[in-house]
Parts: structure tokens; C-alpha cells; sequence
């Protein structure tokens, strides 16, 4: 065993050794990975083996389209077989919220390319003849579903990654990890101690115990699952005679997954009465092992599938698989550059190995070598977590998603575990001022006020929901009067010292404001993606105030660590400092009421400490809403004296208290991007417009700079844009294919309803030859065509009058 290697993989299930292949196929040789048993032993060796490219993330989904691919790609490299069976499958709906996703899902498969259909109930009957179709309204085709041999898998990556210059360490028990001071690592093993210059943690089941050595936590809980496997079933006998394979059939309302399996057939629950496993920690003795059989937490889910599918009823068991694999509180896997640690990776969690696996691989291979991965990962990115997650939190979660795996996943619905988790000083007043929660990373956000007879749930729908009288409610006492929300939910940094100007400079593409000033900058990676939107205050020379995305935190703190530089210290200030945002017509006559400065004088985009009431607070004129408005920072310990004075002087002007619901549509008046909607690390500054923030004038070399002024010369492909939908009662919410002339040009990024234009509005990209005021398209919602048109012109505020008043 060599005892120096540049990347040392721990752990040798199908995540592993695709990490494993996929380093040495994007060019790194000097590799190696460590199994402590054999290959495939914990969760690989016991999987059904099925693998699917439904997903209701879009990128997911492509990886997962590019895991399936990948595996004639391996037959061929290593002359192995994988045990192929595209064999397709359908997605069943019994009810119209069900079908509805499947709508929704087909119209994102097909600006993504993947070649999927809404099937008839008949033709149901025909593709997947072992079902009962009672109730059943429709389903989704996938030709590129199937199933495979999970050892031989696994082995031909293995063999792959052979081939390219990788050695592989089977029976060699990893015992510690110890981080050197230049950051390299020394990994011990029961066979010797290993110097590496990266540690991937592709542990599985005892991914915990792994990240534990090197004294982090990462929230995986291992779930039991169960799956049984029948005796010979006559129609399958038939079918095969005939040459014909049955198709995966995916069920929701029975929470299954069935496929034929030898002249059998083969069918595993994800039930309600649900059990976590190794609640203490994975024993290291366990390996190629199973659990008990337990039939009597899936009786409920036998008996409803006895119904779907009755052939089951009357065929014999033949065996049952019951064993465990692990979860993110997500239910996505956790991969990437672990926030705190040096060159330490994280490819864990990955529940559904055969179907992620190839896209984990050759994510985390271009991360470690290009230094970055070439789509936006972000829903699998171990940072979407910060330090706020604790086991208590992780084993709630992790028992919901498992029970929701496969139920209908709503674009508006809040699941309700392991929640109130963090809440700010505010949550015990909203509440009795009728807020309805929603949480982002880990922190309760009102998303709405509901005020007399209106909902105090808002019932999760893919169409408007019964929330739409709130928020409009709420948009227009914004717009007309003047409203207050938190500000708790931006992520917000201070940066501090004698280089702080200096890195701010590099880091952002933007400019860096004089004292008193506020500027906007989008913060670009070396390939010139946008990776941050930021606003940056300049408190006095040597300080400064970032604010973000409170999502983003441990993805922008990592970035931010990656590329210090002396003489400069970040703070993380995001749950120290808080307050609220005030909007309106008479935002300022609110202000004005609790505080002697004058704030007349204030300009658009200044920054300025104001005593308000009691309180010495931050105050920047600026506001997402596209309103007068400002942004008001206090202490979190002064939140409540801060409310008390500024709710007492709204009074006379009509103020309210308005949510995330209401924020989302009045930015829409004015064409603001979001986070992760329309601004990410799938696009650029130039395809979102974004690069009317960019400082090509300033004298820095700035991260991203060269990218950006390549495309600045060239123009981009695609435009970020803005279009009036003649909706019916469902708006866009993203990832909707854009139509025209019978063709898909474009997709949307995220849309709703504008209350104060009384229209429904989309966002989204479309080729830049044809990205010109009064673009004629249809945008498909739900499985129909509606008519569009691009609109330049903002719904509200035009000129800007108003917002910079």
C-alpha cells in the first residue's frame, strides 16, 4: 500500500468508486480509496438497484440523466456488464394534485432534453399491464428508467478508475484523520498512515462516524428499508415469452416502487410507520449484513398494493431485502467542500446511489480539479446547512422525508418537522399578529399575516393558493401606504481591516462605495458564474457591511475563507444583527416620526447610523420591494424596543406587517431577480443583466474578471427576461419551458402573480436574438400553452421616481 497519494476516498460503496473513476477520467491519477471490508459492503450491496431521472430539482435531474448514461459508457470502458435494464417507467397520479406534478415535471423535461410523456390511463394499461388503473387519472413515461446489478456497478467504476492510474484498498480500516498544519492530511488505517492532500468522505453508513474524525458533523440518519421480491408471476412469464420486459412502475399513493425482477416481481414501500436505524451511531462490525424481517410496519402499504397490483396477492415471497441507508434531512446527498475544513470533501448521503452516483462523481471530480462544478449543485451542496444543524434536528427530518418520498412535493408547502427551530425575538408577536411560518435555513420567516376569516395554513397547491387574498392584501398596503417586515432573513457579514477595501476589490465585481454609500455587485467565481449577489455598505474606510442570501451563509462563509487575505477579518453577523424593512409611500413619514436626524437628506443608496426610539441602528435607503423604503439594523438584542417604537409611529400612516409571499410579488413589479432563481451558478452577470454592476473601469484583477470581459466582447447567448402571462389560476414557478413558433427557446426562472398590476408575470431566459420588447411566446403551465409577451417596461415605478425619491 503506498503510503502518499494526492486524493485518499474513504469508503467503497457506488459513490466512492464512481468518485474514485471520475478523478482519474477528468485527469488525476495519483489517487487512491480505502474500503474497510470489500467493496460494495453497507448500503450497495442490498440496493434494489433501480435507477430514474425524476427529480424535482432540474440540475438533479440532469445528473441523474447523466448517471444513467454513464453506464453503457463503463460496459464499454471496462468490458463488464452493469446488468442493464432499460426497461422505462411510469409515475402513477390518482388525483389532480398528484397529476399536477407530473405536469409540471414534463413541461421541465422538456427544455432539459429528457424525452418523457404524459400517459392516458389506457395507455397505461398497455405499458405497465400488472396494474389495477381504479382512480388512476394519468402517469409520467420515462424510457430511461430501469434497473441494474449493484455490485457489478460499482466493480466496473472500480475497474475504470483502475485503468486510469487509481489503487484501491480493500480490508484497511481508517482509524483516524489528522489535518497537518499546511492543510494536507494524515489518514490512519489499521495497514499504516497515509499522507494525502484531499480526504473524500464517501462513508455511507458511517459517513457520521467518518466526518466525526476529523471533528465535524454532517446530518445523515440511516433510514431501514424494506423490499420484497415474488416467486414466478404468469403475466411476467407471458411477456418475457413474447420478448417484452415490464416496465418501473412508481406509485405515490401507495408510497412503492415495483419492477419486474427474473420472471418475478420485485416492490419496496417507503411507509408511514417508518423506522430510523443506528440511532447511536453504525456499528463498525456491520457490513454485508441485513436486518430482520418486519412485515408488520409495511402491512398498511401490502395491502394497498395488493389492490394496484394484484398478481402480488397471489404470488409467493421469495426473499426480503430489509437493510439500511442513509438521508439528508432533504433528502438530497451532501457533497462538496466541507464549510471549516481544508481540503476535506464530502460525497455522502446519497440515498439513491444508482441514480446520483455517476452526477456525485463528476461533480466532486471538476470541483477538486476545475475548482468548481460546471452546473449549479447548490441542492446538493453540503453548505446549504450551516451550523445551526444538530442530530436533534437531523433525525426529525430525516423520518418526514422518508415518509414524503414519494408523496406530491408543492412548490408553496412547509413541512412541519423539527420546526420552530431558530426563531428571532419577533416570532412570539408575529404569531399573535396571525403569522403563517415558513423557515430558510433553519430560521421561521412569516410568508404571510392572515387577518379575519383568511387562512392560518396555507394549503400547499402547484396553482394559486388560498394565501393569494393575503398577499395581495398585503402588496397593497405596501404600495399604497407603508409596510414592515424583518430583515433577519438576509445573510450579513462584516468585513474589517486595513485590507478589507483591498479584498472587497477582488473578491467582488462591482465597486466598493465610499464611506456613507451602498453599492450592488454580483461576486463571480474564476469562471465567471455568479456565485453572490451582494450589497456592500461602507461603514468607514476599514468597515464594511455585506448582506446576502441568509440561505447562503456557510456557501458564501466557505468562499469567503477560500480566498482570504491578510489584514482582513469576516464576521459572520447574520443572526447578531437584525431589524426591519420599512416600504411605501410613507415609509419615510414613518422614520421621520421616531427619530430627530433629518432623514430627508437621505439619498438613494446611503447608509447612515440613526438613532430611532431608543435604539442606535443602521440605516441604508435601499429596499427589494422597488419602493421607497429602508433597511433597519439593530441589535438583536434591541429587536422588540426597535418594533415597539416604529409599530407605534406607523400607526397614523395605516403600516402592516407583510411576508415573503407579498416580497416575492412586489419585486416582480420591477423585474428584481432572486437568489438561486434568476441569479446563480448557472448563469453570468451578462446573461442576467447583472453586469451593469460590474466595475470594468477599476484597476483590480477580480475574481472572474477575465470571463466576464470575454463575454462583455462576445454578448451573451441568452438574455434574462421579464414577461405579462395570460395565466389562468396557476402562475409560473420555474424551470417552465418557453414556446415559440412551435419550438422551445428559453426557459422561466421563477414568476407569480403581481398584485399591484393585477397580472401574472414570469421571468426568464431567452435567446438574445429574440430577447426584444413584445416577444410573442407561450409559456406551458400545468400541461397548457399560455400566451406571453416580453415586457421591458417595469409594472410599477418606471422611472424610478419613487424608489429613489
Amino acid at each position: 500500500m503506498k503510503t502518499t497519494t494526492r486524493v485518499c476516498v474513504i469508503g467503497g460503496g457506488v459513490v466512492g468508486a464512481s468518485v474514485l473513476y471520475h478523478l482519474t477520467k477528468l485527469g488525476w491519477s495519483d489517487v487512491m480509496l480505502l474500503e474497510r471490508s470489500e467493496l460494495t459492503s453497507g448500503s450497495t450491496w442490498h440496493a434494489a438497484g433501480g435507477f430514474h431521472t425524476l427529480n424535482g430539482d432540474t440540475n438533479m435531474a440532469a445528473l441523474q440523466g447523466y448517471t444513467i448514461k454513464l453506464y453503457q459508457e463503463l460496459e464499454e470502458i471496462t468490458g463488464m456488464s452493469c446488468g442493464l435494464h432499460h426497461v422505462g417507467g411510469v409515475t402513477l397520479a390518482d388525483n389532480q394534485e398528484r397529476f399536477d406534478m407530473l405536469l409540471a415535471e414534463r413541461a421541465k423535461h422538456r427544455f432539459m432534453g429528457l424525452d418523457t410523456e404524459i400517459v392516458t390511463p389506457e395507455e397505461i394499461a398497455k405499458i405497465a399491464p400488472v396494474t389495477n388503473l381504479d382512480g388512476i387519472i394519468g402517469g409520467l413515461y420515462d424510457p430511461l428508467d430501469g434497473h441494474l446489478d449493484p455490485s457489478g456497478t460499482t466493480h466496473a467504476y472500480a475497474r475504470a478508475a483502475k485503468m486510469g492510474g487509481a489503487q484501491i484498498e480493500t480490508h484497511c480500516m481508517v482509524k483516524e484523520t489528522n489535518q497537518r498544519p499546511d492543510g494536507t492530511w494524515d489518514v490512519v488505517t489499521d495497514k499504516g498512515t497515509i499522507h494525502a492532500e484531499h480526504i473524500v468522505n464517501a462513508g455511507g453508513l458511517w459517513a457520521r462516524e467518518v466526518a466525526a474524525m476529523a471533528g465535524v458533523y454532517l446530518p445523515l440518519h440511516p433510514m431501514e428499508h424494506q423490499y420484497l421480491v415474488t416467486e414466478d408471476v404468469p403475466m411476467i412469464r407471458e411477456m418475457m415469452a413474447d420478448g417484452r420486459e415490464h416496465p418501473h412502475v412508481m406509485d405515490p399513493a401507495g408510497e412503492s416502487y415495483l419492477r419486474q425482477e427474473g420472471m418475478g416481481l420485485c416492490i419496496g414501500f417507503y411507509e408511514q410507520t417508518c423506522r430510523p436505524w443506528a440511532v447511536g451511531g453504525t456499528p463498525w462490525s456491520f457490513g454485508q449484513d441485513l436486518l430482520a424481517d418486519d412485515f408488520d410496519k409495511i402491512e398498511e402499504s401490502i395491502n394497498f398494493a395488493y389492490r394496484r397490483f394484484p398478481d402480488l396477492e397471489s404470488a409467493g415471497v421469495k426473499n426480503v431485502i430489509h437493510g439500511p441507508f442513509t438521508f439528508a434531512p432533504d433528502g438530497n446527498p451532501l457533497v462538496g467542500p466541507v464549510p471549516g475544513l481544508r481540503n476535506y470533501w464530502s460525497a455522502c448521503g446519497v440515498m439513491a446511489g444508482f441514480s446520483q452516483g455517476g452526477g456525485v462523481g463528476l461533480t466532486l471530480a471538476q470541483w477538486m480539479i476545475e475548482g468548481e462544478p460546471e452546473r449549479d449543485v447548490f441542492a446538493m451542496d453540503v453548505a446549504r446547512f450551516g451550523p445551526w444543524i444538530s442530530e436533534g434536528y437531523t433525525l426529525p427530518k430525516v423520518i418526514e422525508n422518508y415518509q414524503k418520498r414519494f408523496s406530491v412535493a408543492y412548490p408553496n408547502e412547509e413541512l412541519p418537522a423539527a420546526r420552530p427551530h431558530q426563531t428571532t425575538p419577533m416570532y412570539d408577536i408575529f404569531t399573535e399578529m396571525g403569522a403563517v411560518w415558513g423557515q430558510q435555513f433553519g430560521l421561521e420567516v412569516p410568508n404571510y399575516f392572515a387577518n379575519g376569516d383568511e387562512p392560518t395554513y396555507e394549503t400547499p397547491s402547484f396553482r394559486r393558493s388560498d394565501a393569494f387574498g393575503a398577499t395581495g392584501r398585503e402588496v397593497r398596503a405596501v404600495r399604497e401606504a407603508v409596510g414592515i417586515n424583518e430583515v433577519q432573513n438576509f445573510g450579513k457579514y462584516l468585513v474589517s481591516g486595513s485590507g478589507a477595501r483591498a479584498w472587497l476589490d477582488r473578491i467582488m465585481a462591482g465597486r466598493v462605495p465610499a464611506q456613507g454609500r451602498i453599492a450592488l455587485t454580483p461576486m463571480l467565481s474564476p469562471k465567471g458564474r455568479l456565485i453572490g449577489d451582494f450589497t456592500i455598505s461602507c461603514l468607514a474606510d476599514d468597515l464594511f457591511q455585506l448582506t446576502a442570501s441568509y440561505g447562503a451563509q456557510a456557501y458564501h462563509s466557505r468562499w469567503f475563507a477560500q480566498n482570504m487575505d491578510e489584514g482582513v477579518v469576516v464576521e459572520n453577523i447574520s443572526d447578531r444583527r437584525t431589524g426591519f424593512q420599512i416600504a411605501g409611500p410613507h415609509a419615510r413619514d414613518v422614520l421621520q416620526a421616531c427619530t430627530l436626524t433629518d432623514v430627508s437628506t437621505m439619498k438613494f443608496l446611503d447608509v447612515a447610523p440613526i438613532t430611532v426610539g431608543m435604539t442606535n441602528c443602521l440605516v441604508q435607503r435601499v429596499s427589494f420591494t422597488g419602493d421607497l423604503g429602508y433597511e433597519i439594523y439593530c441589535d438583536a438584542m434591541a429587536q422588540r424596543q426597535l418594533w415597539d417604537t416604529l409599530s407605534n409611529a406607523g400607526q397614523p400612516y395605516g403600516m402592516v406587517p407583510f411576508g415573503m409571499r407579498a416580497m416575492m410579488s412586489l419585486r416582480l413589479d420591477k423585474f428584481f431577480g432572486g437568489w438561486l432563481l434568476e441569479y446563480g451558478p448557472d448563469y453570468t452577470a451578462a446573461e442576467t443583466g447583472l453586469d451593469r454592476f460590474i466595475s470594468f473601469r477599476k484597476n483590480t484583477d477580480f475574481i472572474g474578471r477575465a470571463a466576464a470581459e470575454a463575454e462583455r466582447a462576445t454578448g451573451p447567448e441568452r438574455k434574462l427576461r421579464s414577461f405579462e402571462v395570460d395565466a389562468l389560476d396557476a402562475d409560473v414557478q420555474g424551470y417552465e419551458p418557453i414556446w415559440h413558433a412551435g419550438a422551445v427557446i428559453g426557459f422561466c426562472t421563477s414568476g407569480g402573480y403581481s398584485h399591484y398590476a393585477g397580472k401574472s408575470v414570469a421571468m426568464g431566459f431567452v435567446p438574445t436574438a429574440q430577447a426584444n420588447d413584445g416577444l410573442e411566446v407561450e409559456i406551458e403551465i400545468l400541461g397548457q400553452m399560455r400566451p406571453a409577451r416580453l415586457i421591458t417596461t417595469p409594472l410599477f415605478d418606471a422611472d424610478g421616481a419613487r424608489m429613489r425619491g
